[in-house]
Formats: structure tokens, C-alpha cells, sequence
């Protein structure tokens, strides 16, 4: 599957495209994952916002993108979403390889941090990424927070 990558600032989104990027996290972290939470967090508006388009220009993945000191101490990445529509086609692992690109352009070689849902765990390992703490619930959901050093 081709994917077109783009990254912008909250303040260079188009309106389809903040439109589009809150409809997919709602569709999978409210409706799909039924959990009920905050998702328009106020953090929307530091991040860099991953965008990955099909070629028919459906929002097919997305993540985003903290600077240090912005959402942990390290760099980190969050909202971490693919499609439902274009899952099992190894999706996930083009947009956490883009993730991770991105942040070292942006940001420099540096530890990078992600609050990861715990089935995901051994995913986000694959990456290099390890365990730091004991898991924690967020919205009802385990969670690990994970750093890749």
C-alpha cells in the first residue's frame, strides 16, 4: 500500500485535515475502543501532526509529534492510529518507522518516550523501545510507558 507522508504544525492543518484526524482518533480510541475520554486534550496545538494518505487521499494513519518538555521530558510520540479499513497490510509499523524518522529530523537523536497501550507491547519493542515502570490504567485501558533510548 502506498502511503504519502506529511507533517505540519497544529497551525498549518487545513480544516479537512483536523477534521479528518479527530474523526479517525475518535472512530478508534472513543467508538472502537468504547472509552469515553478527553481526547481533545489541549495538546493538539504543540504537536507536529503526522498525516499518512492513500492515493485516493484517505487518512489512513497518524501520530502525533512532541519536542522535549512538550507532553514528557523526552521527545515523545502519541495517538498513535491506523484505519481500521487499512489494518493487517503492516500499516502500523510504516507509520511508527515515519514517527520515528520524523522526530530524529526534527528533534535530534534522543530518547524518545510513548505512553503505549500494553497488548501492544511487544510491537513497540520491535522498535527498540523498553519498559520503564510498573503499567498503569489510562481510560480503563493498561498502559506501559515505554522509552527508546
Amino acid at each position: 500500500m502506498t502511503i504519502s507522508w506529511t507533517t505540519k504544525p497544529f497551525e498549518a492543518l487545513t480544516l479537512a485535515e483536523l477534521y479528518a484526524l479527530l474523526q479517525l482518533r475518535s472512530e478508534v480510541f472513543v467508538v472502537e475502543q468504547t472509552c469515553p475520554f478527553q481526547d481533545i486534550d489541549g495538546q493538539d496545538q504543540v504537536a507536529y501532526h503526522l498525516l499518512g494518505h492513500t492515493s485516493t487521499g484517505e487518512l489512513a494513519a497518524y501520530a502525533r509529534l512532541f519536542e522535549a518538555g512538550r507532553s514528557y521530558a523526552q521527545v515523545s510520540i502519541g495517538r498513535v492510529v491506523t484505519s481500521p479499513r487499512y489494518r493487517r497490510a503492516g500499516l502500523g509499523r510504516q507509520l511508527l518507522t515515519q514517527a520515528l524518522a520524523e522526530c530524529e529530523a526534527r528533534f535530534g537523536a534522543q530518547p524518545i518516550k510513548i505512553g503505549a497501550q500494553q497488548y501492544l507491547q511487544a510491537f513497540y519493542e520491535s522498535f527498540g523501545f523498553v519498559q520503564q515502570v510498573e503499567g498503569y490504567l489510562e481510560d480503563g485501558i493498561p498502559h506501559l510507558y515505554m522509552l527508546r533510548p
